[in-house]
Order: C-alpha cells, then structure tokens, then sequence
C-alpha cells in the first residue's frame, strides 16, 4: 500500500504538471526527486508531451497516465516544484504531499476570458509598435487582436481541435484588419496584422521543444516542434486565404 500511495503522489505531481505546459524533462525531474524522497531510489520515469509512465524498478509493473488536454498554467508549475522541493527536504509526509497536489490540481487561478483578451489586445497593439507600425496603428492593432484572441478561444471550445481554432481566428483576425483599414481607422494592414496573431503564436511551446532537443528529450522536443510548426501553418494560411480572397 506504501508503495501504491508513492507512485500516486508522482503520478500525480507529473500529471499537474504536464497538464499545466512544463517541459518533459522538468516532469521527470520532479517525479524523480519525490520519488528518492520516499525511498524509492530507481524509479523509472518516462514522459512524453501526452503520457506518463512510471514504475519503481526495471522489473516492477508500469503505471501509465494519459494527457488528453494542455494549457499553460505556469502558477501551478511553480507550486508543484514548490511541493517538490519540500517533500526533498522532508517537510512533508506522503499523506500531507498528495492533499497538497490534490489542491493545485483543483485550483483555477486562470484569468477569466475578457481579462485575457484586453491583455492580448493591449499585446497585440505593443508588438505593432515594436514591429515599427506607426502609432494610428495601435488602437485598430489592439481591437483585431482581442478580435483574434476571443474568436480562437470559442472556437477552441466548440471545436476542440486547437489548429482549426487557429486557423479560423487567423482568418477572423485578417478579417478585422481589412475592415479596419477600409474605415480608415487604420493605415498599415501588414503591420496591424503581424501585431495582431502574435498572442496567438505558441511561444512557450517554441521554448520548451528547444528546451526539451537541448536537454537530450528528442522525441518531446520534435513533438512539440512539430506541433508549434502546425499551429503557426494554421495562423499563417489563415491569413493568407483572406489577403489573397481580397486582394
């Protein structure tokens, strides 16, 4: 039973934080250090960017998690290490570690919609700027972006299918753009436009893959690659079907 509660904890802990966008090899980490803080000293730990497995010998039975959904959560990252750290310090028993995990993985610290979209909104006219888009720009840059950001959040719910999501926003977005500039709220297309997806582009994806290549996780880091590819082919086409319809 001891050895059931100790692979629970770390299953437990890799899932939040799988869940929650940390990179493959700070998963198994983490699972690690827990794991040799309750005695376990060769636990076999492997993650990937949609499973967990885990078991506590070479020889002992694997136990498996699967990772249907993603999100960056970075709060909930940072508590789990926090946990982590603890338990490595023996400040935690095993009862009192999975109460603690249990909690985090209950909470729901996320920002709510609108909020989220005036950040990307506000993002979107900053990176317009930044783009050396002139300053008439911001304001239309920061409505299609919030255009942009809210459209691929309701159809991500409805669709469940993130590329799709992406590629309809993009054209969502391209779409704004155009009416912008033919109100002559705005005078630079191109530069309202590439402002404009950035919130949308995966950044922290982008990261961790390299992350993942560097630290020696070659299958993760080529997933998430590929997957960061895709998702910027779906903005990127959407896009473009609306600039060549029109133009």
């Amino acid at each position: 039973m001891e050895q059931e509660r100790i692979t629970k904890v770390c299953l437990l802990a890799g899932k939040i934080m799988l869940k929650s966008g940390a990179e493959t090899y700070r998963v198994e980490d983490t699972m690690v250090r827990i794991a040799r803080a309750f005695g376990v000293e060769n636990a076999q730990i492997h993650a990937t960017p949609t499973a967990i497995m885990f078991a506590e010998d070479m020889t002992s039975p694997t136990n498996f998690v699967r990772i249907s959904e993603r999100v960056t959560d970075l709060d909930k990252i940072t508590k789990v290490n926090s946990i982590s750290r603890h338990i490595s310090a023996g400040q935690l028993t095993l009862k009192e570690a999975r109460q603690q995990l249990l909690t985090v993985e209950k909470d729901n610290n996320m920002f709510n919609t609108w909020l989220q979209v005036l950040a990307a909104g506000f993002a979107s006219g900053c990176f317009t700027i930044m783009f050396e888009g002139m300053w008439i720009d911001f304001l239309p840059a920061m409505l299609v972006g919030m255009i942009g950001y809210y459209s691929m959040q309701k159809f991500n719910e409805k669709l469940k299918i993130r590329f799709f999501a992406e590629f309809l926003a993009a054209i969502f977005l391209a779409i704004a753009a155009y009416f912008m500039i033919q109100i002559q709220f705005g005078v630079q297309i191109d530069k309202i436009i590439i402002g404009s997806v950035m919130p949308l582009v995966p950044g922290l994806l982008i990261t961790n893959a390299v992350r993942d290549l560097m630290a020696g996780h070659l299958v993760s880091g080529m997933t998430k690659g590929t997957e960061a590819i895709l998702t910027a082919f779906a903005i990127g086409a959407g896009v473009a079907v609306v600039l060549l319809v029109i133009y």
